[in-house]
């Protein structure tokens, strides 16, 4: 695809900051859709008869699934269609998912739920960093992308205060059961769920911008848009994906993967022995493989994107050192209020309110801090997104191990916060990094690809593992101080990614005309 060259922007206009905001509240719905499970928790627990474990799963597994796995075709469709109809489209299906989530009547019902809102945002990531990244020049794009990604906090935060407090005050209104014999965790599913309907249409306002206007590179509009869609379809969803495999003439190394990958997860189950293993595994299992199909498809009809993502070692290196970040920070979201409940006897609204209200502040002044922080060293520096993923990696872990260790709630409240500001502050450069290391009209795959990341490794993983150990040990510290386990890892992928981003970013244009991209 031939690209158009155009003035480069010096700076975003106030549209763009418009946008930002618009977006920024997408992303904060978003995270109060898919964390408000937290502070339900053990009122959910109670009513379906769950474990820790099960919650895990809930929380983790089966919405991050299918979130990192459709956000494979949605990223591709973000990348080549109307992103704006997109996210629009993907915030109205999410939105009825969750409320949706308050007519359950059992673990299974939910799951269902879960699903579905994991499919709905799975189209806001690609959709709203394309769009990000085409608004705002790069010297402004990690600061954009941080201030995006302090919806999360906010939404993550608000939820839970949000939450709490409706699923008290309804319990006790109506301890029987109020309307349609729903109880307080179902009536929060349901008031949180509704108002993205309306932010939806306020979406499908927005203008869509020239694709690469900021760096003076427009590609034009792509003719079928929905050809790439469709194809990605056939290599995430079994049993398809051996059509897919029979396309694109690596029908042979599909088979043994799957072979391997269903081997693989048997195992798993075995060894788990959990009343959740089969599913949580089994989907696990369904993610690995669905993300080798498509990886291998890729390879076979978009060589330059292939060469620029998956078989980029920085590329690589980036996610995983985020993505296991993301395996602590998601399960510490998953099973504070809970913690909080067990070890101190509070009230969902006062966990909701003590633990929700500085998680606004700390993850919103943290990843924006971070943000601004890469953008001023990355000046200087050609490591200097790197950098702040590293310190991410390590700063967090002496306030986590005291939260998790202290017999005084009131210190309990006050770690938290500083243990999310000390690792939020990573997201946004560690996104901002991946955008840079690939060309404009891939940046909506190369988002699918980070999110695969901090979902498959970080949400589908961490909050599980988490409460598979707490389920053993009675103790909810003890499942979320294990993970610490995986530290070497991440810290060693970030001095990887430090070592290989300046190198990958310098020669992005070079090896991708290698590949057969048309530059």
């Amino acid at each position: 695809m031939a690209e158009a060259v155009v003035p480069e922007q010096a700076r975003a206009r106030p549209y763009a900051w418009y946008v930002l905001f618009v977006l920024f509240l997408v992303y904060a719905l978003n995270f109060i859709d898919r964390q408000i499970l937290t502070i339900l928790a053990p009122h959910i627990r109670k009513d379906l008869g769950l474990s820790q474990a099960d919650i895990g799963f809930l929380y983790g597994t089966a919405f991050g699934v299918f979130y990192a796995l459709f956000g494979i075709p949605l990223g591709r469709l973000a990348d080549n269609w109307h992103r704006i109809r997109l996210m629009t489209i993907g915030l109205a299906l999410w939105s009825t998912m969750t409320a949706l989530s308050g007519l359950a009547r059992n673990g299974i019902q939910l799951a269902g739920a879960r699903i579905g809102v994991g499919v709905g945002e799975a189209s806001a990531g690609p959709a709203a960093y394309s769009l990000i990244s085409d608004w705002f020049p790069k010297r402004q794009r990690a600061t954009a992308l941080a201030i995006y990604s302090g919806g999360l906090y906010f939404g993550a935060g608000f939820s839970l205060f949000i939450g709490g407090t409706i699923a008290d005050k309804w319990n006790h209104a109506y301890p029987g059961g109020g309307p349609l014999g729903l109880v307080g965790w179902q009536a929060a599913f349901m008031a949180v769920g509704l108002p993205g309907l309306i932010l939806a249409l306020w979406v499908a306002t927005l203008r869509e911008p020239m694709r690469g206007q900021s760096e003076g590179l427009v590609a034009p509009a792509n003719p079928a848009p929905f050809k790439a869609f469709f194809a990605d379809l056939l290599t995430i969803i079994p049993p398809l994906t051996l059509i897919g495999a029979l396309r694109s003439r690596s029908l042979v190394s599909n088979l043994v993967a799957l072979v391997l990958i269903t081997a693989a997860t048997w195992g798993l189950i075995l060894f788990d022995g959990g009343q959740s293993a089969p599913l949580q595994w089994l989907a696990v299992g369904i993610g690995v493989y669905a993300v080798f199909s498509w990886a291998s498809a890729l390879r076979h009809r978009d060589l330059p994107t292939y060469r620029l993502i998956v078989a980029s070692p920085a590329f690589v290196c980036v996610v995983i050192a985020y993505g296991l970040n993301a395996f602590i920070a998601y399960s510490v979201a998953a099973f504070a209020p809970s913690h909080a409940a067990a070890a101190f006897g509070v009230s969902a609204a006062e966990a909701g309110l003590w633990i929700g209200g500085p998680a606004i502040l700390a993850g919103f002044a943290g990843v924006t801090l971070g943000g601004i922080a890469a953008d001023r060293l990355r000046q200087k520096y050609a490591t200097g997104r790197i950098m702040v993923v590293l310190f991410g990696s390590l700063a967090p872990v002496p306030t986590l191990i005291l939260a998790f260790t202290t017999t005084d709630k009131y210190l309990f409240y006050a770690l938290l916060p500083v243990t999310q500001i000390l690792a939020s502050c990573a997201l946004g450069s560690a996104a901002a990094a991946t955008q840079d290391l690939v060309l404009p009209r891939m940046r909506g795959t190369a988002t699918a690809a980070f999110f695969i990341g901090t979902t498959l490794v970080g949400l589908a993983l961490g909050p599980y593992i988490a409460g598979h150990i707490a389920d053993i040990y009675k103790s909810i510290p003890a499942g979320i101080l294990s993970l610490l386990a995986t530290l070497p890892i991440a810290f060693g992928c970030a001095l990887a990614a430090y070592k290989l981003v300046p190198q990958a970013e310098a020669t992005r244009e070079e090896r991708a005309r290698a590949a057969g991209e048309p530059i």
